[in-house]
């Protein structure tokens, strides 16, 4: 691969956050891959092939960031959760790959990164949060 081409790759993760952004600004309304092609032409001028948009659209499917239907021989895709819905699941996926007996200390330093505002919002989340069933107190 020539040298221009390698230092002209987008970061990882990229163009899958354009493709989502794609299919979110289309407020609920399936798109084709053509379809994110055109609206990734129009918004970022990037000319991808459309095997890289349906590549990425595939990816996106496994990992469970989108659904898909039949539409014609293909398939037309909606963003699975908005964008807070997304960034919560991928914090949760993360949290899930930490090894045994280190949630609680990835939960800690994750806490200690907060500044003192989200922190706050924090605090008061799990606040309106009920306390869990126990044995005695079934609810």
């Amino acid at each position: 691969m020539p040298e221009a081409s390698a230092s002209a790759r987008r970061p990882s993760g990229e163009l899958e956050a354009s493709v989502l952004a794609a299919l979110w600004a289309a407020n609920g309304r399936a798109l084709t891959p053509a379809d994110v092609q055109r609206e990734l032409v129009a918004a970022l001028g990037a000319d991808l092939a459309r095997t890289t948009v349906t590549t990425i659209l595939a990816r996106l499917h496994d990992k469970g960031s989108v659904s898909r239907t039949r539409s014609g021989r293909g398939y037309a895709y909606l963003p699975a959760q908005d964008p807070p819905g997304l960034a919560a699941r991928r914090m949760r996926t993360e949290l899930d790959k930490s090894e045994e007996g280190l949630r609680g200390t990835v939960l800690a330093r994750f806490v200690s990164e907060l500044d003192a505002a989200d922190e706050q919002v924090l605090r008061a989340l799990l606040a309106e949060v009920p306390p869990p069933a126990t044995e005695d107190d079934p609810r």
